[in-house]
């Protein structure tokens, strides 16, 4: 097992063939990290590490995730 990159409480993973890959999140019970989610393909992977809320939606435990921040919204300049 070979850790890709971990951002708290995930972690990304892959095999040592390079075959498959994982994302487990860490359990504030048992102070481990357990399997989340099973990715179905290398891109899955890399695109769950490069976007946390992408991870987050996969996520079951329903995590909040892909919401509108305040810069995020554009203003129409022809209302006052």
């Amino acid at each position: 097992m070979k850790v890709l990159k971990e951002y708290y409480p995930y972690r990304w993973c892959e095999s040592d063939n390079h075959d498959s890959g994982w994302i487990d999140k860490f359990n504030q019970t048992t102070k481990r990290y357990t399997l989340m989610y099973d990715c179905d393909s290398p891109l899955q992977l890399v695109t769950a590490m490069d976007d946390v809320d992408y991870t987050r939606w996969l996520d079951p435990d329903g995590v909040p995730c892909y919401q509108k921040r305040r810069e995020d919204v554009i203003r129409s300049p022809y209302k006052t």
